[in-house]
């Protein structure tokens, strides 16, 4: 029996001895991995690496869906800011544009100290009728009356038309009318006189007619109301000219003038009333080209 008992024993403390000396050499850096333990290791690396590729992918899939909605809004807000800008820029130019018009107004009061002038407002214009006409909001309890000539910064526009109680119409120079006329000359060594008399249609430009066939006129030089007729005060300046022409009769020359004013955009105007001394009685057509041509023979002589 004690025999068993001490090989019991003998056998317990070879085991505990083996235990230890196996904890021992387990927790030592120096060995090496065993092969079951590098299966085990390469097992569970090829499990880890079959399942955190497609992990991977999926997760660079949303990052990469998040990165693009995040681009496309911030492209929107970009638009946005655009279309603001952009926007802010044309309205920035229109106020420059009005602002400069309504300083020529100003500046150009102090050479009408010989006219009553009249700020207006241009408030409808018709499509159909673009080049003809422009509605205004003074009327006959501003004192606005037929004939009066209408002015921008720029230059001459045309003259009221039609006159109600708290409006008015302006006929522009560009309207076609064959009794749209308006007596003017031509800044030359010697007085050029001729007629407003609408627009041509193929250039758009003014046409300056009824000048005699010997007058020397060119382009460059500058053409203004004459005065004459007793309508429209003079030196109001209508334009430049830009073309001579012949007509086909060879009697007479029409002038190009590209006007002073900008009929495109008309947003306030000056109504121009000639005071009661300077005011003459408007003469016929007939009257008023014999006074033209009276005139232009008495600077020829001269």
């Amino acid at each position: 029996m004690s025999f068993f008992s001490n090989r019991r024993l003998i056998v317990l403390l070879v085991c505990l001895i083996f235990l230890v000396g196996l904890v021992g050499y387990s927790l030592s850096d120096q060995r090496t991995t065993t092969w079951p333990e590098q299966f085990v290791q390469d097992a569970a690396g090829t499990v880890q690496s079959l399942f955190s590729r497609p992990s991977y992918m999926i997760s660079g899939a949303v990052d990469a869906v998040q990165e693009v909605r995040y681009v496309y809004e911030e492209n929107q807000m970009l638009r946005a800011h655009l279309d603001e800008y952009a926007s802010m820029r044309v309205e920035l130019s229109e106020l420059q544009r009005r602002n400069e018009e309504l300083q020529g107004m100003i500046d150009q009061e102090q050479d009408l100290l010989d006219y009553t002038p009249r700020q207006a407002m241009v408030i409808h214009r018709s499509p159909d009728r673009w080049n003809e006409a422009v509605g205004l909001n003074k009327g006959a309890q501003d004192g606005v009356e037929s004939d009066m000539a209408v002015v921008t910064s720029q230059g001459l526009i045309g003259k009221i038309d039609e006159v109600s109680q708290f409006s008015s119409t302006v006929q522009l120079l560009s309207d076609t009318d064959v009794t749209n006329r308006i007596s003017a000359m031509a800044d030359a060594e010697e007085t050029v006189y001729g007629f407003i008399e609408g627009i041509d249609g193929e250039s758009g430009y003014l046409r300056f007619t009824k000048i005699d066939i010997d007058v020397e006129i060119e382009e460059g030089q500058t053409v203004a109301t004459s005065g004459l007729g007793g309508i429209f005060p003079d030196g109001l300046l209508i334009g430049e000219i830009v073309d001579v022409q012949t007509d086909e009769y060879g009697l007479s020359q029409t002038a190009l003038v590209e006007p002073a004013a900008d009929f495109y955009h008309l947003d306030y105007v000056t109504i121009i009333e000639r005071d009661a001394d300077s005011l003459d009685e408007p003469l016929e057509d007939d009257e008023l080209e014999d006074v033209m041509e009276e005139m232009q023979e008495e600077g020829d002589e001269e």
